[in-house]
């Protein structure tokens, strides 16, 4: 028996570069419906035998076996998800004080769990190419539903959603109404589906290809040829203040007066009043590095001061800590919070985030990985939340989420889902640097915009500070790595879309068929034996 075809591997490597090319930074997402054409026939043209050479025209080498596929799905996600996620390299040595060799041992080890999903997408296409007849046939046609399949367990399973193919293609306004009914998985679907096509005219014979080619490539440029249509604004009739704090990462440890100082600055940029002359009423400050606890009185006076002086609502970003006095068990749990404060200058409810970043925020299976405990020196470790309930700030019901749980499509749903009128996405993106991730980060935002049809305020430590309306448009913003403010437009949306109220439908559907075509595979394969 012979191992995979050296071609295999090649095409697998080529569609991972591609991959790497369509999200942010480059972001050259016009290649999305190319990226995964050389996976496909990479999977179907993996091996050779005594009686089946590959010749010039590229012709019958045989489809991967199962396994086979796993590897070659394996590799080509570990090299995207390393290529994609470069930053957590030097996230891990400047940040969580490891050495080179960890950092890099943890960015390798984070791009072999992530790559489970394309080595399960591999298996399960291998799987159906390899029953025989039409197998190969039935793999492409099977392709897009096996992908959101996959892209499903990475939710939900591996708690990995970051950078889901559908993403790219954000800006497409009219192809990405799409995610307003299937969320982002149904982009994930088109872009897959467009692939297979594509792979099934390369590997027609000389004369059929030629006719099909020209078809397959003029539907994606068709398709891509929507972000060039002309859109209308949307209308907005409100206006808050996103305070961009610029705070760095790694600074000196934090004194008194440092905190007094920032607060001061702080109060001074979220002053209420607009260039228009309008008040805004709502003032928001992200997640930052900042030490700003929830019961230090310094915090609760100053925020309060600043809230009476404008009349408007405050959303800030603080480090959650229970009273001292609260009997029970929550007495000493400290979370990752967002305070809201009325124009009288009252705490009157808190957001505390559910979904933490492994390695960031706590550490998972800290018996085991006991070696990782100093990267959550400069944070702490958090305790999950309960509620996705919005907070109610007067007339406003605010959806509230803290930076990574913007990357989860269902978690932001019931925000709205539960009736928040708008959405608040505080972050902290400094701790990316100046590479790809703070956009990388933006996009999949915006996607949550455009899937529940809700404008999007999202405030950022260093950048990028945005307004997204319920397009997924970035109607205004502020340039990254400077400390400013905001004023951010934005509207109140009652009406719900039908990805809103009955979320990942679509892709647990694709999850079904996925599971029903692969049993009937091995049914009928066991029949024959």
């Amino acid at each position: 028996m012979r191992g995979i075809h050296p071609q295999a591997w090649l095409l697998s490597l080529l569609s991972a570069v591609l991959q790497v090319l369509i999200f942010p930074l480059p972001g050259l997402s016009f290649l999305c419906w190319f990226a995964l054409t050389p996976l496909f026939v990479g999977f179907l043209r993996a091996r050779s035998s005594e009686s089946l050479q590959l010749d010039i025209e590229g012709t019958r080498l045989l489809p991967a076996r199962t396994w086979q596929g796993f590897l070659l799905g394996y590799g080509c996600g570990i090299l995207w998800y390393c290529g994609t996620c470069y930053w957590i390299f030097d996230t891990m040595r400047r940040y969580g004080g490891l050495n080179v060799a960890m950092a890099a041992f943890l960015l390798l080890l984070f791009g072999m769990t992530a790559a489970l999903g394309h080595g399960l997408f591999g298996a399960c296409f291998a799987k159906i190419a390899g029953s025989g007849g039409s197998g190969e046939r039935k793999a492409l046609m099977l392709a897009p539903v096996f992908w959101v399949f996959v892209e499903l367990a990475r939710t939900h399973l591996l708690a990995l959603p970051w950078d889901l193919l559908g993403t790219v293609q954000v800006g497409n306004i009219p192809l990405a109404r799409i995610a307003t009914v299937t969320g982002v998985y149904g982009l994930s679907f088109e872009i897959v589906l467009v692939n297979a096509a594509l792979a099934t005219a390369l590997l027609l014979p000389r004369g059929r290809r030629a006719r099909m080619l020209p078809v397959i490539l003029g539907i994606a440029g068709l398709l891509e040829a929507g972000r060039l249509l002309p859109q209308a604004a949307s209308s907005a009739e409100r206006t808050a203040i996103l305070l961009q704090e610029n705070l760095p990462e790694d600074g000196p440890p934090w004194t008194v007066e440092d905190s007094a100082r920032y607060l001061t600055e702080f109060g001074d940029l979220s002053a209420a009043s607009t260039a228009s002359g309008r008040k805004a009423g709502l003032v928001v400050w992200p997640e930052s590095p900042a030490p700003f606890v929830t019961r230090d009185p310094m915090l609760v006076r100053s925020l309060s001061e600043i809230a009476q002086k404008s009349q408007a609502w405050m959303v800030v970003g603080s480090v959650g800590v229970e009273d001292p006095m609260t009997a029970g068990p929550r007495r000493d749990e400290v979370h990752n919070s967002a305070m809201l404060v009325n124009p009288a200058g009252d705490v009157v409810g808190r957001y505390d985030k559910i979904h933490l970043v492994p390695f960031g925020e706590y550490v998972p299976f800290h018996q085991l990985l006991a070696f990782a405990g100093s990267l959550t020196k400069e944070v702490g470790t958090f305790v999950s939340g309960t509620s996705r309930q919005p907070l109610r700030a007067g007339n406003e019901r605010l959806g509230v989420f803290i930076c990574y749980e913007s990357v989860f499509p269902d978690e932001v749903r019931q925000f709205a889902n539960n009736g928040a009128q708008v959405l608040v996405n505080i972050s902290n993106d400094g701790w990316y640097g100046d590479s790809g991730a703070w956009a990388q980060h933006l996009q999949q935002a915006r996607m949550r915009a455009v899937e529940n049809n809700r404008w999007l305020l999202r405030d950022t430590n260093t950048g990028k500070t945005a307004a997204i309306d319920p397009l997924g448009r970035v109607v205004a913003s502020i340039p990254r790595k400077t400390r400013a403010r905001l004023e951010a437009p934005y509207a109140l949306v009652e009406e719900t879309t039908f990805y809103t109220r009955h979320g990942g439908w679509f892709a647990y559907l694709c999850a079904i068929i996925s599971l029903v075509a692969l049993a009937d595979t091995a049914f009928t394969r066991a029949a024959k034996t």
